[in-house]
C-alpha cells in the first residue's frame, strides 16, 4: 500500500552525492524499512508518503509496481512518493510528498495535499490539530517573520499613543 511513513534516520550513501539512506517507520508493527532516495527535502523526523513493495505508482504517465531494488549499491525496500505520483496539485516532482504530524505512520495517504502551515485542505481533519514540523531554514524564516510582526505591532502601538508598545515583543519564551 501507499502509506504515511515517519523518517527515523537519514544517512548519506557513501560515494553518492545526492542519495540518502533512510530508516522509515510505516506503522506495520515490524522493523523500519530501509529506503534510498534522492529527495532533497527529507529530514529526520518528517512524515512522508511511502510506496511499499508491491504498491503501484504512476511515473511519467506509466503505472509501475514498486519492487525491492538496489539503489546506489544499497538495498531499498520501497520508495518515497512525490506529489505528481499521488495526483496532488502543488509540490514539485522529485521532492518527497510531506504530511503534517497529525498523520501517523501507516495511515493511508490523503487524496489531496495537506497544508503544512497548520491548516488542512482535507475537510475530514479539523483545523488546529496539526503540529507542523519545520526544517531549520523554515524555522528561521518563521522566527524572523514573528519578530518582524512584533516590531510592527510595537511601532503601531507607539503611533497610537504609546499604549501596548511592548505588547507581543517578548512572550516569555526563550529564544534559542
Amino acid at each position: 500500500p501507499i502509506v504515511v511513513g515517519k523518517v527515523l534516520e537519514v544517512e548519506p550513501v557513501a560515494g553518492k552525492d545526492k542519495l540518502k539512506q533512510l530508516k522509515v517507520d510505516v506503522g506495520a508493527g515490524g522493523d523500519a524499512l530501509q529506503i534510498v532516495t534522492n529527495a532533497p527535502n527529507v529530514v529526520e523526523g518528517c512524515n512522508c508518503i511511502v510506496a511499499t513493495v508491491g504498491s503501484t505508482v504512476t511515473m511519467n504517465g506509466e503505472e509501475i509496481e514498486v519492487k525491492e531494488a538496489s539503489v546506489g549499491g544499497v538495498k531499498s525496500a520501497g520508495m518515497l512518493c512525490d506529489a505528481p505520483m499521488l495526483g496532488w496539485s502543488g509540490g514539485g516532482a522529485g521532492n518527497a510528498a510531506l504530511v503534517p504530524d497529525s498523520f501517523a505512520p501507516g495511515d493511508s495517504a490523503p487524496d489531496k495535499r495537506p497544508r503544512m502551515d497548520g491548516g488542512i485542505s482535507d475537510d475530514s481533519k479539523k483545523k488546529g490539530e496539526v503540529e507542523v514540523v519545520l526544517s531549520s531554514k523554515d524555522k528561521r524564516k518563521a522566527d524572523a517573520a514573528a519578530k518582524k510582526a512584533a516590531r510592527d505591532a510595537a511601532k503601531s502601538g507607539k503611533a497610537a499613543g504609546g499604549e501596548g508598545a511592548d505588547a507581543g515583543a517578548n512572550d516569555g519564551e526563550d529564544e534559542s
